[in-house]
């Protein structure tokens, strides 16, 4: 009896593995359509060269997902080396005077935004400083180091404040609808909202990672 008991015991927590791991580790690995990733309608140009596959993040600096993302995919990305060519879009939260976004692109003209990237992200989720207007950026600028100089001139410039115009016209055909979300090869959108949503299973901790998986199989596939 004992024996048949601890048969029938192994067999139910068999059935258990078999009916829960699909749910929470298959899926991020064989990603579905409409469920952990969606195909843009139209496939958008991308910036990457050779067999380089293009990921971007759409992202915002007050986003607290997108700072809670950061230093994973930071190490991610390290770790694609020369197989992905990596870049981000600030989302125009305000429109097209948004100074996040403003911020940003002037950051990216000047060649700084991968070596300020943090500093910002630490000025509103560590630092507790909301960058709202030209005059904080201008002020936070100082503050870091950046010639004011330089900096008004990129910031002011022509190029700069086209971008910024342009940004919310050029990123409807991303259908992103918050961040962060990431697109691979101009093709395919997933985020850790949407890993999370298809696979409740998943602890919070696990998000991203599962999101990387996700993306590693649209990699392939793009």
């Amino acid at each position: 009896t004992n024996g048949f008991n601890t048969m029938m015991t192994i067999r139910r927590l068999f059935l258990a593995v078999a009916v829960f791991a699909p749910m929470a580790f298959a899926a991020p690995n064989a990603p579905k359509e409409g469920a952990e990733f969606v195909t843009l309608p139209v496939a958008q140009p991308v910036q990457a060269t050779g067999k380089k596959v293009e990921i971007i993040e759409f992202f915002m600096y007050h986003c607290p997902a997108c700072n809670s993302l950061e230093p994973e995919l930071k190490e991610w990305v390290k770790k694609q080396g020369d197989k992905i060519h990596f870049r981000r879009i600030h989302i125009p939260r305000t429109g097209a005077n948004d100074p996040e976004a403003h911020l940003f692109l002037t950051l990216e003209a000047m060649k700084k935004d991968d070596l300020y990237h943090d500093r910002v992200l630490q000025t509103w989720h560590v630092e507790g400083k909301q960058l709202k207007s030209d005059a904080d950026n201008i002020q936070w600028a100082e503050k870091v180091g950046l010639n004011k100089a330089q900096f008004l001139e990129v910031y002011n410039s022509f190029a700069v404040l086209t971008k910024l115009q342009n940004l919310s016209r050029n990123l409807q055909a991303y259908r992103v609808e918050g961040t962060p979300t990431l697109v691979v090869n101009g093709r395919y959108l997933t985020s850790p909202s949407m890993v999370y949503e298809s696979n409740p299973g998943l602890p919070r901790q696990s998000w991203h990672q599962a999101m990387f998986k996700v993306i590693e199989a649209l990699m392939v596939k793009s």
